[in-house]
């Protein structure tokens, strides 16, 4: 698994497992806040907002 891997998304809150199935990690959810980004604490994986996401879908 690539450490500085960047996952586009559409949605603030996220949903990680570090990928590859039983050799991931604990399933976190993560909110994505103001800065638009996110790393994973457990496996470094950045989620970015994609500026085309509808705001107002922002729970």
């Amino acid at each position: 698994m690539d450490p500085e891997e960047i996952i586009r998304t559409d949605s603030r809150t996220v949903r990680c497992d570090g990928g590859g199935g039983p050799l991931g990690h604990p399933a976190v959810y993560l909110k994505i806040g103001d800065e638009d980004a996110i790393v994973c604490p457990y496996c470094s994986r950045r989620y970015i907002l994609d500026k085309d996401a509808d705001q107002a879908v922002s729970h």
